[in-house]
């Protein structure tokens, strides 16, 4: 992953880009879209480019999920400390006995030759080990939920 440097970053900014790529399979599906931004999002201290294959690999899980069907929902909002980013569905839902497993590298629950199994891993690894923030998840049938959290400044450390 090609880093650079930290830079101000307008998070949605760089959701709408992450959704522009997403627009043709959009329109080609049932899939409804809602954005949830807060007008008042401020602008983070991050790798923007990072965080776009942050957006791509939650959004296109969330989507694969859907299997062409349901809400797609992305909401924003300022969170102590920094902004938090929620990407989810209404599909079916991870099975409980493998969400804990979903961030190991090379695990996927989709079938040969769907997924690699790293979307998550990277996604993972990106805002802790690169942002120094979190990202958790939620699911039940009908509801699978990212929550990321990213701080205003990464540590000193990661500078």
């Amino acid at each position: 992953m090609d880093r650079g440097d930290f830079q101000e970053t307008d998070v949605h900014r760089g959701l709408d880009s992450t959704l522009a790529i997403f627009a043709p399979r959009l329109k080609r599906t049932a899939v409804k879209l809602e954005r949830r931004f807060a007008p008042d999002l401020p602008r983070i201290c991050a790798h923007p480019g990072e965080l776009n294959q942050v957006w791509t690999n939650l959004i296109d899980n969330a989507l694969d999920a859907l299997d062409g069907q349901g809400t797609l929902t992305i909401s924003t909002r300022p969170d102590e400390g920094g902004v938090a980013v929620e990407i989810s569905d209404n599909g079916p839902g991870i099975p409980p006995d493998v969400l804990s497993r979903v961030f190991e590298p090379f695990f996927t629950t989709k079938a040969v030759g769907q997924g690699t199994g790293l979307g998550l891993d990277i996604v993972y690894r990106i805002i802790r080990a690169h942002h120094g923030g979190d990202v958790k998840v939620s699911s039940q049938p009908g509801e699978t939920r990212f929550m990321v959290h990213l701080p205003f400044n990464p540590p000193k450390e990661l500078n």
